[in-house]
């Protein structure tokens, strides 16, 4: 059986330039943008009903995920499971999802003082407080709204994998 690499898969088509098009474009409209960030090395029903729910603060809805590198950094060795182009090609491909940018240390501070979004948005187990530092110093900078959406009980990537190794379902 012959297999191809069908996705239309390049580091332009999720990059921090390609973001800052789309935000240049939507200040121009006048339209609020919104920008969330995480993992999503599994993604399920918890991040896509966190996405819409997040599309929702604004306009234009931008997720920006953490590289494969920086996931290893964060959650260790045996993570990401899905590869960062497979994320962010699924991450795309949702209607609540506006675009989607890789970015590679462990915080997105950087990114957020260049894109200066209008609204970010964190699911609820992250509180002001938790947030980290220099992405909460970044946002107050910039003047961002911080906002946070519930988180779905008992669904993480997290959780998943456990329930798969435990050959149990969700």
């Amino acid at each position: 059986m012959k297999t191809t690499n069908r996705f239309p898969v390049s580091s332009t088509n999720y990059s921090l330039d390609h973001a800052l098009k789309a935000r240049s474009l939507a200040k121009a409209k006048g339209e609020k943008f919104v920008l969330t960030n995480g993992c999503f090395d599994i993604l399920h029903a918890g991040h896509a009903l966190a996405l819409k729910e997040s599309s929702q603060k604004g306009d234009v809805l931008w997720v920006g995920i953490n590289s494969d590198q920086s996931i290893k950094n964060i959650k260790g060795s045996g993570r990401p499971i899905m590869s960062e182009s497979y994320r962010a090609y699924l991450l795309a491909s949702l209607v609540s999802v506006s675009g989607v940018f890789i970015f590679h240390k462990d915080n997105i501070s950087e990114e957020i003082a260049v894109l200066s979004p209008d609204v970010y948005v964190k699911s609820s187990d992250y509180t002001l407080d938790t947030l980290d530092s220099k992405e909460r110093m970044s946002l107050e900078k910039v003047g961002a709204v911080i906002e946070f959406v519930e988180m779905v009980d008992g669904l993480s990537t997290s959780s998943i994998i456990d329930k798969i190794s435990q050959n149990t379902s969700i």
